[in-house]
């Protein structure tokens, strides 16, 4: 049978026999259609990116514009070099997690780095991650972490996720040292139709995008989205009946709306090449640390990155090779290396850019069951790309309320993984727990990891399994105490 195919790929001729040849489409049992039909399912179901990455960015840090072309462009060059190199029906870009990280914890206030100083990180991120890959120190890296904490870091990444979500739409607000629920209290002193509005807006858009998604509707949140912006304008407008705060919101937008060439000048300036040019001045963080405290911050912060990254590489890879004829014999995705090398290459590619560590999108299982077995339909999801990067403008219209229910919503995607821990084991539950907890409530993935890895060790020693931590975990736990103790 596959002599057949791949005789019959070889009897095409001129450019579109080349292409077969290439991308082995008659070969793997697909054909031109098919794998057209799966880039375009791909793309409608992950396009929501280019929405919410920018708008988790400060903007008085860097603008929006700026960050919709470099998270097109990561996007882009990731889904191509997919397409390529590993020749899989798997698209790219800048992954949420590892935004949420950069943005949340590297540029929050634990830290108080730039854009440009984040992007640093990002490029040590994807250049660690090719030498993990080329040299197979990746396996033994991830056979470090315990299980308690690699279960539960992409639970508490969606956490982190759906908390800045609930912050951005007000569903959830940070006080005086407290959090509270949003007021939707009509007859309170205080109350705040525009603020109510966004807040019930982002709650209606995860109820719409969670009814889309069971009802299997391919770009359940993309169409989510645009359902809750559309619902947000419409309420905004009635409010404008009696309330001039409405009316700004539309002014605003009037006298923001610009041509798509004006989000490519943004990022000439402030993205493209910026790691380069001021982001390795760590002058505003050496004011109040000392040149070690750097050190440690570089080493961890890399690390913690570099996990994330990579943890939700294979995860979503795992997934999304699932849902088609991609896996090998032992259960592993076909070409796995050549996939993570492509995900590494574009991370770096992504960081001189300016666009936060590109990752693959399990959105992609949506073109692999759509059919799709090869790298031409990534070809047909980064053509896609290139078309939605002039589209900066209609993205600006999305409001926060929009993006946010996509971010709570991705958050709740995440949680799957806490079924895997055993919590009628302490040994288990409380490493587990920390890990979870700590990123939450402490707003700090990095954080997270390292209490978690460490009250792994903690536990593993005082119940007489000191042998069950292997050196790797010793190192790594011993550089996130030297962290807390130094630079926090």
């Amino acid at each position: 049978m596959e002599e057949e195919k791949t005789s019959a790929a070889a009897e095409k001729k001129g450019l579109r026999g080349k292409i077969d040849a290439f991308f082995g489409i008659t070969a793997a049992g697909s054909s031109f259609k098919t794998e057209i039909v799966a880039g375009l399912t791909t793309f409608m179901a992950m396009v929501y990116a280019l929405l919410v990455v920018p708008g988790m960015y400060d903007s008085q840090a860097v603008s929006f514009g700026a960050v919709y072309i470099a998270t097109a462009l990561g996007a882009i060059i990731g889904t191509i070099i997919m397409a390529f190199l590993a020749k899989m029906p798997l698209a790219q870009a800048s992954g949420l997690g590892a935004t949420a990280y950069i943005t949340g914890t590297l540029m929050g206030s634990e830290m108080g780095l730039s854009y440009a100083n984040a992007m640093v990180f990002v490029l040590l991120d994807g250049t660690l991650f090719i030498i993990l890959t080329a040299t197979g120190l990746r396996n033994k890296i991830l056979a470090g972490i315990p299980a308690e904490v690699k279960i539960t870091i992409p639970v508490g990444i969606g956490m982190f996720i759906a908390f800045i979500g609930s912050n951005n739409a007000g569903l959830v607000s940070l006080g005086e040292g407290s959090i509270r629920f949003a007021s939707f209290n009509v007859l309170g002193k205080h109350f705040s139709y525009t603020a109510a509005i966004g807040a019930l807006v982002a709650l209606l858009g995860v109820i719409a995008i969670a009814v889309l998604a069971k009802k299997n509707v391919k770009g359940s949140i993309l169409w989510g989205m645009l359902g809750a912006a559309g619902l947000y304008y419409a309420l905004i407008g009635l409010g404008c009946i009696w309330d001039e705060s409405c009316k700004a919101v539309f002014t605003g937008i009037a006298s923001g709306f610009e041509s798509p060439f004006v989000a490519f000048g943004e990022w000439g300036r402030e993205s493209v090449g910026q790691v380069f040019v001021s982001g390795f001045n760590f002058s505003h963080f050496l004011d109040g640390h000392n040149g070690g405290a750097l050190a440690l911050l570089i080493v961890t912060a890399a690390l913690s990155l570099c996990m994330v990254d990579m943890f939700d590489t294979l995860g979503t890879l795992y997934g999304a090779c699932s849902k088609g004829d991609l896996l090998d014999e032992n259960g592993d995705p076909v070409r796995l290396g050549k996939c993570l090398m492509s995900n590494a290459v574009a991370t770096v590619g992504g960081a001189v850019l300016g666009a936060s560590t590109v990752a693959t999108y399990v959105e992609s299982s949506s073109g692999v069951a759509a059919g799709g077995k090869t790298g031409f339909a990534s070809i047909i999801t980064g053509l896609c790309f290139i078309v939605a990067m002039f589209l900066s403008p209609i993205a600006k219209l999305i409001p926060s309320a929009a993006t946010s229910a996509a971010l709570i919503w991705v958050g709740v995607l995440m949680m799957s993984s806490v079924t895997k821990v055993d919590w009628n084991d302490p040994a288990f539950a409380l490493p587990a727990f920390l890990t979870i907890a700590v990123m939450a409530f402490g707003y700090s993935i990095t954080s997270g990891i390292g209490v978690g890895i460490i009250s792994c060790v903690l536990v593993k020693v005082c119940t007489g399994k000191i042998r069950e931590v292997s050196v790797v975990t010793w190192i790594i736990a011993a550089l996130f105490l030297a962290m807390f103790v130094l630079t926090n």
